[in-house]
C-alpha cells in the first residue's frame, strides 16, 4: 500500500535579499530611528509629568550640543569609539571574533601608567612620554597576538579566549592598583608625570587621533596587499592558501595591528585625560564597538555613522535623565535598548525577506485590504485639499509679488 503522506508547504521562510541600493537602505535605518526615538520619547512622556515628546528630541539635542564643552564631549567619545570600532573591523573582516578590546584598552592603559609611576621624575618627561606611548602599543599587541597565535597554530575558539582576557586584564589593572596605592582606598590619584601634551584643548588630541585612525584603516582595507589578504581569509581560508597566502601571518599580523590601536586608546584614556587608570577605565567601549562594527558591516565608513547615532543616544539621554527627573537611568536604558533593538531588527530586514506561502499570503492580503483602502482614500483626499488649495495660494503669492513691484 503505497505510503500518502501529505506534505506541508512551511507557512514562511526567509530568503535572502538582492542587492539594495545605498539610498534605500539609509532610508530604511533613518526611518526606523525616528520610530524608535519618538517611541522612546512618548514612553519618557507617560513616566513623567515634567516633559513631552518634543522636549525629549530638544534634551538629546542638548546633551550632546548644548555647550561648547559638551559638543567637545560628544566628539571625544564619538572619537574614541570610532577607534575601538576600527580596531575591531581589521579582525572581524578577516572572521576573527575579537572580543577582547576591553582588555587590550587596559593592558595598553596600566603599561602607560606604570612607566609614569616608575619612571616618572627620573628621566625626562618627553622621553618619558615616548615610553608610555610605545609600551601601550606593546600591551595591547600582545594582548591580542596571544589568540591569535593559539588560534593560528591550534585553532583555538578566539571568541571566548579573547573574552576571558578581559577579565585577566581587570585583574592584573586591580593588582597594580593594590601594590600601588597605600592605605587601602583602591584610588589611584592622577600621577604628576606622563600627561600627555594638550593640543588646543584637552580634546583635541583624541578626536585627531579619531580621524587619523579611521583614514589609515581605510587605506589599508581598501587599496593595500595586507587589507586584501584580510579579505580574502575572511571569506574562506581554503582559498586563501590556494592562491599562496599565509594564513597563519595574517591572522597574527591583523591582531598586533587590532592590539596596538585599542593600546593607544588605552593610552588616551589614561595619561591622556585623567592620568590614571581603574579596572572599568575602558567603559565597556569593547563590547559597544561590536555593535557599531556589526551594524557598520565592517566598512570603516559606515562605522562613522553608526558609531555617532550610538553616542548621540548616549549622550542625549544622559540630559533627558534629569530634565524629565527620572530618579535613575531605567527607562534611559529602556529608550537605548529600543533604539538597538529598531536598528538591529533593520539590520535583518535590509539584508533578508520573509516569504510566506501562497494560503498565508492570500490570508494577509485579505486582512491588509481594508487598510489599503484606508490609505488610498487619505491620499485621494489629500491630494483633494492640495489642487482646491494650490490657486488660492498662487494667488497669494501674485498679489505679494505684485505690491513688491509696485513698491
Amino acid at each position: 500500500m503505497a505510503n500518502n503522506k501529505t506534505i506541508h508547504e512551511p507557512l514562511l521562510h526567509i530568503v535572502k535579499r538582492d542587492n539594495i541600493s545605498i539610498a534605500k537602505k539609509i532610508s530604511i535605518y533613518a526611518i526606523a530611528i525616528l520610530v524608535s526615538l519618538l517611541l522612546g520619547g512618548i514612553i519618557c512622556s507617560i513616566v513623567s509629568p515634567r516633559g513631552n515628546v518634543g522636549k525629549f528630541f530638544t534634551s538629546l539635542y542638548e546633551g550632546c550640543f548644548g555647550t561648547k564643552r559638551k559638543t567637545w564631549l560628544f566628539f571625544q567619545e564619538f572619537s574614541l569609539l570610532l577607534a575601538v570600532s576600527m580596531a575591531l573591523i581589521v579582525s572581524f573582516k578577516m572572521k576573527f571574533w575579537n572580543l577582547g578590546a576591553n582588555g587590550q584598552i587596559l593592558m595598553g592603559g596600566l603599561a602607560s601608567i606604570a612607566c609614569s609611576y616608575y619612571l616618572g621624575g627620573k628621566i625626562n618627561e618627553s622621553l618619558l612620554i615616548v615610553l608610555c606611548v610605545l609600551s601601550s602599543m606593546l600591551a595591547g599587541a600582545i594582548w591580542a597576538v596571544i589568540p591569535a597565535i593559539c588560534k593560528a597554530l591550534w585553532n583555538t575558539n578566539e571568541t571566548l579566549f579573547t573574552l576571558m582576557l578581559n577579565y585577566i586584564a581587570s585583574g592584573l589593572v586591580n593588582l597594580f592598583i593594590a601594590i600601588w596605592v597605600t592605605g587601602g582606598s583602591g584610588i589611584l590619584n592622577p600621577l604628576a608625570y606622563g600627561k600627555l601634551p594638550e593640543i588646543y584643548n584637552k580634546y583635541l588630541l583624541i578626536v585627531l587621533f579619531g580621524i587619523i585612525i579611521t583614514i589609515i584603516i581605510t587605506i589599508y582595507l581598501r587599496y593595500t596587499k595586507h587589507g586584501y589578504e584580510i579579505s580574502v581569509v575572511g571569506d574562506s581560508p581554503n582559498t586563501a592558501r590556494y592562491i599562496g597566502i599565509n594564513v597563519k601571518k595574517v591572522i597574527i599580523r591583523t591582531l598586533i595591528l587590532s592590539g596596538i590601536i585599542c593600546g593607544i586608546v588605552g593610552l588616551l584614556l589614561t595619561s591622556g585625560m585623567s592620568n590614571n587608570i581603574s579596572a572599568d577605565k575602558a567603559g565597556n567601549r569593547g563590547f559597544t564597538a561590536i555593535m557599531t562594527t556589526w551594524l557598520a558591516n565592517c566598512n570603516p565608513l559606515f562605522a562613522i555613522a553608526t558609531c555617532g547615532l550610538v553616542v548621540f543616544i548616549t549622550k542625549g539621554m544622559e540630559m533627558v535623565r534629569p530634565t524629565f527627573g527620572m530618579l535613575d537611568d531605567t527607562i534611559s536604558n529602556l529608550v537605548i535598548g529600543i533604539v538597538y533593538f529598531f536598528i538591529i531588527a533593520c539590520a535583518f530586514f535590509v539584508q533578508y525577506k520573509i516569504v510566506f506561502n501562497a494560503k498565508t499570503t492570500a490570508i494577509l492580503n485579505k486582512i491588509a485590504t481594508p487598510f489599503i483602502w484606508v490609505y488610498d482614500k487619505i491620499k485621494l483626499g489629500v491630494l483633494f485639499i492640495i489642487e482646491k488649495i494650490k490657486p488660492i495660494f498662487n494667488k497669494i503669492v501674485k498679489k505679494e509679488n505684485t505690491e513688491k513691484e509696485d513698491k
